[in-house]
């Protein structure tokens, strides 16, 4: 099909070493019913055969676009994606992920539908198997769907997980208000900024309640055992930092910001190698201490079981983490026995409803 010289989604594709997976994510692109995009595909200095398998679809389909760089990690990629885009509107596929078929086309008609600046959807959770295995993960609020909403005053969104590639985002939205990628080394986290530099400056969004991305388990690849990427978390927050600190921020931003890192930093935490486990937390404490002394804790934003929990890295992260490696911290049952043993049976049921009813 020809390439257009102003196509509708400017399709952003970070590639480093991923063959065993890259032609499957690129026919799920070749699959789209939506037809006016470009896939850019940035290898990032690749050393196995993702460069031969780009060029493969790049000589069968003038859509596609290969841009060669040397390693220089994801933020830097997306970065270099964002510059040569020319689409109105940019999409994000991970190069081991892949797109439902009618992925694109949902996105684009809900982005248009409603002009917003954000048309945001849930993903599947996808294992290659055998056997091949989907599990529903919602990433956008339940009660939103399918209406314009107004992040700054209906803020659940800051608390879902980035995935920043289950959405369209406007470009020229995107270039008003710089936002961009963390450029920190490897591919760990980066998109955690991003969408957070999103998310503070959206005021027209819609959310699709379906399920448009494979987000692959399976991929051996991983930074938990990693101590040099064990505080790449760390980075991404400090980068909110510096991005708000020039800009007007609402009163309530400080404390929400608080609650996102204590989500996230616990989270980073639980899927460490517990040897690099203790290093991080006691980081955390000490992050958390300076935005309790700083003004920015806002205690009514955390549930029971949190609090229990924040108190504890506060005060002692040597017994948290003492507890946590008692109870355990890799099953569902492991961390049941911690909110039982810390907070007995109504906290215990509090923590399963939440898990159950995470909006209501």
């Amino acid at each position: 099909m020809p390439q257009t010289d102003s196509p509708q989604v400017s399709i952003l594709i970070p590639i480093y070493n991923v063959s065993a997976y890259l032609a499957e994510c690129l026919s799920s692109v070749l699959a789209q019913t939506f037809t006016d995009f470009e896939a850019i595909c940035i290898n990032d200095g690749s050393t196995d055969d993702s460069r031969e398998i780009i060029e493969e679809f790049v000589q069968k389909d003038s859509r596609f676009k290969l841009v060669d760089k040397p390693n220089s990690g994801y933020g830097a990629s997306m970065n270099r994606g964002l510059d040569e885009a020319r689409g109105e509107y940019i999409a994000v596929l991970e190069s081991d992920d892949l797109f439902d078929p009618q992925a694109l086309e949902l996105l684009y008609k809900a982005a248009s539908d409603y002009q917003v600046e954000v048309a945001k959807a849930n993903c599947y959770l996808y294992w290659s198997g055998p056997p091949v295995r989907r599990v529903l993960r919602h990433v956008v609020p339940r009660q939103q769907y399918h209406r314009l909403v107004n992040p700054q005053i209906e803020n659940d969104i800051f608390y879902l997980p980035p995935s920043v590639w289950t959405a369209l985002y406007r470009r020229d939205f995107l270039e008003q208000h710089d936002i961009r990628f963390t450029e920190t080394p490897g591919a760990s986290y980066q998109d955690t900024a991003f969408s957070f530099k999103v998310w503070f400056n959206a005021r027209r969004v819609v959310y699709l309640p379906n399920a448009l991305v494979l987000y692959r388990q399976d991929n051996q690849a991983s930074s938990v055992n990693s101590s040099a990427k064990a505080n790449c978390v760390i980075d991404e927050f400090a980068e909110m930092d510096r991005y708000i600190s020039t800009r007007t921020i609402p009163d309530w931003l400080p404390g929400l910001k608080t609650k996102m890192k204590f989500d996230t930093y616990v989270w980073n935490y639980e899927r460490l190698a517990i040897d690099l486990q203790m290093d991080f937390l006691l980081l955390m404490s000490r992050e958390l201490a300076l935005d309790l002394e700083q003004g920015r804790l806002d205690w009514q934003l955390f549930e029971d079981w949190n609090l229990i929990d924040l108190k504890l890295i506060l005060d002692s992260p040597e017994e948290y983490h003492r507890q946590r490696q008692v109870s355990g911290t890799r099953s569902n049952l492991s961390k049941a026995r911690h909110y039982l043993q810390t907070g007995g049976l109504p906290l215990l049921a509090k923590k399963v409803w939440s898990k159950l009813f995470p909006h209501y």
